[in-house]
């Protein structure tokens, strides 16, 4: 090979190299700190999914910049929404959103539809459990129906928010058992936890996340999940008894079933590029040992869901979720 020939190679694996290089660093990544939005209270299972996302992300370097944790609860999360909604363009925050963004709207009329954002990736699946306070005698479902079927006045059931999941599963079990509740509104599945704990209620039908410390202290009991099969998680969490131990309601005598999404959007009007470099985040960070660990502690479904499959799913899910509303009469007119 020739000097000049030599020289020509060179010179042409170096631009391929720049291109090359070029084309890497002109992948979209976050300038400044990135903003995981709460659209519930502080010490609820969106609170503290956020929180073990910022740290898994941070533990393990997924991310130049740092996450910062936002809650915005207020007006039963409609704060959130309209936020995100605000914030067409602005790839610096993005959304951890359940089945708010189904509900809210409908039985509130906030000018908010979950179309308005940019859908990312779904993560998992959170199961809810029917909660007795540990002192009260009742084991079984049936035997807290009939007791609540006598009760006068009616047993208190906590929940988190109005015309939401917690409260729309209240209503189902009334229809189901015949037993009738007075249903209270918290800010937070912390709340409704501790208002259990005092007494202040009778149940709740809190996510695992949001009991699993005071079932772990002794103070609560699980009844039954409301699921189509038990959860999977078969290690010991409170005393001798795992998640797998709790029977479904369905077991109980009370086909009532519901799950609900947790999933991740941006706002709308983001680019391609941008959507995709938080798809491959929230991937990484469904691999992480902190994901993993939360998702058997805190007895969530793991699931990883992007694209035209999400889409797909949010339009089922939102179907799914209008139709509860109208059956429990929630809909505004």
């Amino acid at each position: 090979m020739t000097m000049l020939t030599t020289a020509r190679f060179c010179g042409a694996a170096a631009l391929a190299l720049t291109l090359a290089t070029g084309t890497a660093s002109a992948a979209w990544e976050p300038t400044k700190p990135v903003e995981i939005v709460v659209a519930a209270g502080a010490g609820g299972a969106s609170d503290q999914m956020a929180r073990m996302m910022q740290s898994a992300i941070q533990k393990n370097n997924l991310m130049k910049q740092p996450v910062v944790v936002s809650l915005k609860g207020g007006a039963s999360g409609a704060e959130a929404l309209m936020y995100m909604k605000g914030s067409d363009g602005d790839a610096n925050r993005v959304l951890i959103a359940y089945s708010l963004i189904y509900m809210l709207p409908l039985s509130a009329k906030v000018p908010f539809n979950w179309r308005d954002l940019t859908p990312v990736a779904v993560i998992a699946f959170d199961e809810f459990v029917l909660w007795v306070n540990a002192s009260t005698p009742y084991k079984t479902v049936k035997e807290f129906a009939d007791a609540a079927k006598a009760a006068t006045p009616p047993f208190k059931m906590g929940g988190t928010g109005s015309k939401r999941e917690d409260h729309v599963l209240t209503v189902l079990l009334e229809k189901k058992t015949g037993a009738k509740f007075a249903y209270l509104p918290y800010t937070s599945g912390g709340e409704a936890a501790t208002q259990l704990v005092g007494n202040h209620t009778a149940s709740n039908v809190n996510n695992p996340s949001e009991n699993l410390e005071v079932w772990r202290a002794g103070q609560v009991r699980p009844l039954c999940v409301f699921s189509k099969e038990r959860i999977s998680y078969k290690g010991k969490v409170a005393g001798d008894t795992a998640w797998g131990d709790i029977p479904t309601c369905k077991d109980q005598g009370v086909d009532v079933q519901y799950q609900m999404l947790r999933a991740m959007f941006l706002p709308g009007k983001v680019t391609a590029e941008q959507t995709a470099f938080y798809e491959d985040l929230f991937k990484k960070v469904t691999q992480t040992a902190e994901y993993k660990e939360y998702m058997e502690k805190q007895a969530l479904k793991p699931a990883f869901m992007t694209g035209k499959d999400m889409v797909k799913f949010l339009e089922e899910d939102d179907t799914l979720n209008k139709g509860l509303m109208t059956d429990a009469g929630f809909v505004a007119q």
